[in-house]
């Protein structure tokens, strides 16, 4: 397939187009800047919000996965959420643009989301029908914000006029990798140098998945037309903070982890230039969707992924 991927130049997106083109497939990754993805990717330009030339890679595609977006692991200053929506918001709708202008227009397109969009919750794991968060009391207001964000990121996707495309939004947890970079690098630092104890009680959970699967679960929506709209990318096997970076440490062979009040948790977050939202929201999400249609994950626990995940670590280094 010929497979084009806006914002395919950050970890998640680096690895993900040179695993399509390892397979086979043409793909084009569309870049606000030159960049060299390697693996045989080829690269076009684009603003990510103004239809241009590099409109013609999508007509004639055969799919578009749209990974477009400011990074969330930022300060949430109000410049930087103004950033995070309007990147979101008008990648997307531009590529909806593109799609209904297209004389061959693709048959999919898979639009990048977030798990945040659910409900800050311990009481019960969020499957695609789970609660839609924004209106949770007790926490910051500032976390509806990124629920906004989330919920105008689908909407962008589904007001397209794209009838004869396929849509899929990909609610996606954490996508663990062994790369530099990745969140799983961030979290294994912390692990191997004793900060990996529970923050803020550590009772919120963290949703997760292996890279592979990811990289899995992407080929099968190209492919699986039973499938639209809202999907979530999740192993089935959310854990509580506190036992989540217990399992890392003690896969790093690290015994102990400093634990962190909330108060010391916006400390580490500032200095880190993050937000503590990444930290303290429960996000227990579960894949409902993907199970059903028949999808299976290779490292549906994280005992086993943090043991493979640090593995791969190790072998590159």
């Amino acid at each position: 397939m010929k497979v084009v991927v806006p914002g395919g130049t950050g970890n998640v997106g680096g690895f993900l187009s040179r695993a399509l083109a390892a397979a086979g497939h043409d793909v084009v990754v569309l870049s606000r800047r030159a960049v060299d993805v390697g693996g045989g990717v080829r690269s076009a330009r684009w603003d990510g919000r103004t239809l241009d030339a590099w409109a013609s890679e999508v007509d004639g595609a055969d799919a578009v996965i749209n990974l477009a977006g400011r990074s969330v692991s930022c300060r949430y200053t109000d410049e930087n959420l103004r950033e995070m929506m309007e990147s979101r918001v008008d990648s997307a709708r531009v590529v909806g643009s593109a799609i209904a202008a297209a004389s061959a227009p693709p048959r999919v397109w898979l639009q990048m989301s977030t798990a945040t969009i659910y409900a800050h919750r311990y009481d019960a794991p969020n499957d695609e029908s789970g609660i839609i968060g924004g209106a949770e009391p007790d926490v910051p207001g500032y976390w509806a914000f990124s629920v906004e964000i989330a919920k105008q990121w689908e909407l962008a996707q589904q007001e397209a006029a794209t009838p004869d495309t396929r849509k899929v939004a990909l609610r996606t947890a954490m996508v663990m990798s062994p790369d530099r970079g990745s969140v799983f690098d961030v979290l294994s630092w912390m692990a191997r140098v004793g900060l990996g104890g529970p923050v803020g009680g550590g009772r919120q959970y963290v949703s997760w998945i292996h890279g592979q699967d990811f990289l899995r679960a992407v080929q099968f929506l190209l492919t699986e037309s039973s499938l639209d709209g809202p999907v979530n990318l999740a192993a089935p096997d959310p854990q509580p903070q506190r036992d989540f970076m217990r399992t890392l440490r003690r896969t790093w062979g690290m015994p102990l982890g400093l634990p962190a009040t909330k108060w010391m948790a916006e400390i580490g977050a500032f200095a880190l230039r993050s937000d503590t939202e990444l930290l303290l929201k429960s996000r227990r999400v579960i894949p409902g969707h993907l199970v059903d249609a028949g999808f299976t994950f290779e490292h549906p626990t994280w005992s086993a992924a943090a043991t493979d995940l640090v593995r791969a670590r190790r072998s590159s280094t």
